[in-house]
């Protein structure tokens, strides 16, 4: 088996823990998706306004709109997005109940926690590369927010479910992005595998669901088994729909905390890339929420999202990231009941606490609906809308 250079020392220690799970992550290191490339290779002389009408055909089940789409694309649609024999929507039920009761802390933990887990690998390699890194992280969280709205709406992964429709659409944008990247730049993939490749992406659903439930809980959520089980579940379909292989999606929690750990061995320490797009993310967070004024962002960052952070990855990885230094005890604590304040006032005052309008307000949504257009430039800055 082949092992990029960059993975070389994890692997050899990942090995004394789990052979079978190390050998199998290394593996999809030099995995995309062979798939979803031809696609898009076929997709590229096309204007991207035409792009979007045939990819929006597909997903409406649009059988004219389809029909002069490029065959790849016709049999992507036919083929290749039939549900699994494992798949049961009645399993959602109790994570999206859990989800939409916590939805405050669920969502804190994952910008706060997840991500950050998410960037510690060499998947924060391909973002740098294309650019504009500020403006990208804005964007990226909202679309990271309303993902996950949908994906925890009642029916939001059926099949015309919005939630459905974003997830296959991550699909799209990864090949896109992961072509433009080995044919346009001087990409090592003997050192840093292919990009985004499908080591990263089973180890990013894996964390979307067993991280979420950690974080979240540090935070005052609790679960109950089924809900665990259903927050699990939610993810490992969304996970499907977003192309990563059966052999690195997680199962259930505990094949998802196996990757999560796995992968922290395997995956070098921290790279500079790491360090740029996890402070891109904090320094993102207040803009997110609307939040314009200068001397308020730098405040809500210095004094609360950085200590917040920290306290949920833990300080060895926030060194290694270069986040200021714990200034704060007890961050988690106070957090905890910062919230529980929050829903006495929500229900002594008979008001919502974390509303939906709140939620969608810092979420990606375009009054002209979704759009499959697909980034047409490996630099970000140079590419058109999309």
């Amino acid at each position: 088996m082949k092992v990029p250079t960059v993975y070389r020392p994890g692997f050899r220690q990942a090995l004394a823990f789990d052979a079978d799970a190390a050998e199998n992550y290394i593996g999809h290191t030099m995995i995309g998706d062979p798939v979803m490339e031809a696609v898009v290779e076929d997709l590229e002389p096309l204007p991207q306004q035409q792009v979007h009408n045939f990819i929006q055909a597909g997903m409406e089940q649009d059988p004219d709109g389809l029909k002069d789409a490029p065959k790849s694309l016709r049999d992507f649609f036919a083929d290749e997005v039939a549900e699994p024999d494992w798949l049961d929507h009645d399993a959602f039920v109790p994570g999206i109940r859990a989800f939409n009761r916590n939805a405050g802390q669920i969502l804190t933990g994952f910008v706060g926690g997840v991500l950050t887990d998410g960037f510690r690998t060499l998947i924060s390699k391909s973002f740098v590369e294309r650019g504009r890194i500020f403006d990208s992280g804005v964007r990226r969280l909202r679309q990271n927010n309303r993902h996950q709205l949908e994906i925890f709406l009642p029916g939001g992964l059926q099949r015309y479910g919005d939630g459905w429709k974003l997830s296959v659409r991550i699909r799209f944008i990864h090949a896109q992005v992961r072509r433009l990247l080995t044919r346009d730049t001087d990409w090592d993939a003997d050192s840093w595998g292919v990009p985004i490749n499908a080591a990263h992406l089973g180890y990013a659903a894996a964390c979307f669901a067993t991280r979420t439930v950690h974080h979240s809980e540090s935070l005052g959520v609790r679960y109950t088994e089924e809900e665990r089980a259903g927050f699990h579940a939610v993810w490992r379909y969304a996970g499907y729909l977003m192309g990563i292989p059966d052999s690195i999606l997680f199962k259930d929690e505990q094949h998802a905390r196996l990757i999560y750990w796995i992968a922290s061995d395997c995956e070098p320490p921290p790279l500079q890339d790491s360090v740029i797009m996890s402070h891109a993310l904090v320094n993102s967070t207040p803009l997110v929420a609307g939040i314009e004024d200068p001397a308020e962002r730098k405040r809500l960052v210095d004094k609360e999202i950085y200590p917040l952070s920290r306290a949920l990855i833990g300080n060895k990885l926030a060194d290694q990231l270069q986040f200021p230094p714990r200034r704060m005890i007890f961050t988690l604590f106070w957090f905890r009941l910062s919230m529980r304040l929050q829903r006495l006032k929500a229900r002594l005052f008979k008001t919502q606490y974390y509303d939906l309008p709140t939620l969608l307000a810092i979420s990606t949504y375009d009054a002209a609906g979704l759009s499959y257009r697909l980034p047409d430039h490996v630099h970000d800055e140079e590419s058109k809308d999309w």
